[in-house]
């Protein structure tokens, strides 16, 4: 294994502020990567407090081991966050305190050319988050027909010249590599949009092999069920797919962000928002960490007397 290349976490004190509710009680860290979220949150516990941690990629786990070292407080769970109720134990379920969702790609990932998820760095077309993902960036790129790509170019990269890319990579097939993928999409996109067309065309493809967005609302849904009354689930998403199913999830409890009423006008909802208004990093953080940028952090709670 390559050295893992430290994540700076995003507005740290803002997620654990926010998570933190009890010091004695149980919570989750569903996306580990290399320990900086689920640390903290160890030292804000008492004795009494325990912390499931969850990764699918072998590389963030054993970083994160290292990091954090022998804790009978800590207790990591290798799978994907999306099988939530599936992979925590059963005694836990409507017991958890604070559920922190960190959505954005790690630092090591990106920066590994082996794993593929970079533009800047020539490595093959993988993409995969962990070793339990099914298809590769390879077979996105090389296998889907011309619709299939064009849409997830467009509706998962937000690239406007989707269409454009996607012929021209269905003419340039087989492709091997990051490099190679990167070449021909530049030779489509003005140079002036390039990097940024590269960034939506990569992310596009990223989320398609991961099926993030899906994933997401699974463990939305989910959190439901493991949170106890009043348990807050905390959200630092990276792009707008992400934080628009968030926010409509937290606004009305289901994903159309429509809110049911009663006969009063009260909204029935299994959650309701804690902050009205998304927050953002300071700009002395973007300053110090570029990664922080597009970050938005929105918190939710679980609704007193809701059964799950």
């Amino acid at each position: 294994m390559s050295e893992y290349i430290e994540h700076i976490p995003v507005m740290l004190n803002e997620c654990m502020d926010a998570l933190i509710t009890d010091k004695d009680a149980i919570y989750i860290d569903a996306t580990l990567g290399g320990g900086g979220h689920s640390k903290e949150i160890l030292a804000r516990l008492s004795d009494e407090g325990t912390l499931y941690s969850i990764d699918q990629d072998d590389e963030a786990i054993a970083a994160a081991s290292k990091r954090i070292g022998q804790d009978p407080r800590f207790k990591i769970i290798k799978g994907n966050f999306g099988y939530l109720t599936t992979i925590l134990p059963p005694h836990v379920h409507g017991q958890v305190a604070g559920i922190l969702l960190d959505l954005g790609v790690s630092t090591h990932q990106i920066k590994e050319a082996e794993r593929g998820f970079s533009f800047q760095e020539d490595g093959p077309l993988d993409m995969r988050m962990g070793n339990l993902s099914g298809i590769s960036a390879y077979q996105v790129v090389n296998e889907y027909e011309y619709e299939r790509l064009r849409d997830v170019i467009f509706h998962y990269g937000e690239e406007r010249g989707s269409r454009q890319i996607a012929k021209a990579i269905i003419e340039n097939r087989p492709i091997e590599t990051t490099g190679e993928l990167a070449a021909i999409i530049k030779e489509i996109v003005p140079p002036k949009f390039a990097v940024k067309s590269l960034a939506r065309v990569f992310q596009g493809i990223r989320i398609e092999v991961n099926r993030e967005l899906d994933v997401l609302k699974d463990v939305l849904s989910q959190s439901l069920e493991v949170l106890k009354p009043g348990g807050r689930i905390v959200v630092m998403s990276y792009h707008s797919l992400e934080d628009r199913i968030v926010k409509k999830f937290f606004k009305a409890g289901n994903f159309e962000g429509e809110q049911e009423k009663d006969f009063y006008g009260n909204v029935i909802s299994p959650i309701k928002p804690v902050n009205r208004q998304v927050i953002t990093p300071s700009p002395d953080e973007v300053a110090k960490n570029s990664a922080a940028r597009s970050a938005k952090l929105r918190i939710a709670e679980k609704v007193e007397g809701e059964q799950s």
